[in-house]
């Protein structure tokens, strides 16, 4: 058995790269550093979360995320989660900033949070919060979802 200590960085093929790290910005990333041998720029944030931007994607589906927009279910990575200090504050600077929350705020019954964004090439990222006694109630249009019915 391989023992799997921690997720070390997350890569995300984009299209645009200026359009692509002004979005990661408004979620806290910075350029750390560019591949001179790759088409890859390395983010992190402040608690020290990487994303690598493998900036070489062709878009060949009219803006569709072929694992999450379309009838078929395509195998791979759908979304990537991550978590943030305070829900709440999240879902303002999302709506400040102009960025859609496609599905949430919800929450599971396992005591966190999510909303639901998609960045510019579409790919799915699931910002989530442990939930206080005084989220579920101040949180306009938090619905909670049972999967089993």
């Amino acid at each position: 058995m391989i023992s799997i200590e921690q997720v070390d960085h997350i890569g995300i093929r984009v299209t645009d790269k200026a359009c692509a790290l002004r979005f990661y910005a408004l979620l806290g990333f910075k350029v750390e550093a560019e591949s001179d041998f790759e088409p890859v720029t390395i983010l992190k944030n402040p608690a020290g979360v990487e994303i690598n931007l493998i900036i070489n994607g062709v878009d060949t589906t009219g803006g569709k995320n072929v694992l999450m927009d379309v009838p078929e279910k395509h195998p791979g990575l759908t979304h990537v989660a991550l978590r943030v200090k305070d829900i709440r504050e999240t879902i303002a600077a999302l709506r400040e900033n102009i960025i859609t929350i496609t599905q949430g705020p919800v929450t599971f019954g396992d005591g966190h949070v999510s909303v639901f964004v998609r960045d510019p090439d579409r790919t799915t990222l699931e910002l989530r919060a442990r939930m206080s006694e005084n989220d579920a109630k101040g949180i306009e249009g938090l619905e909670f979802y049972n999967p089993k019915g």
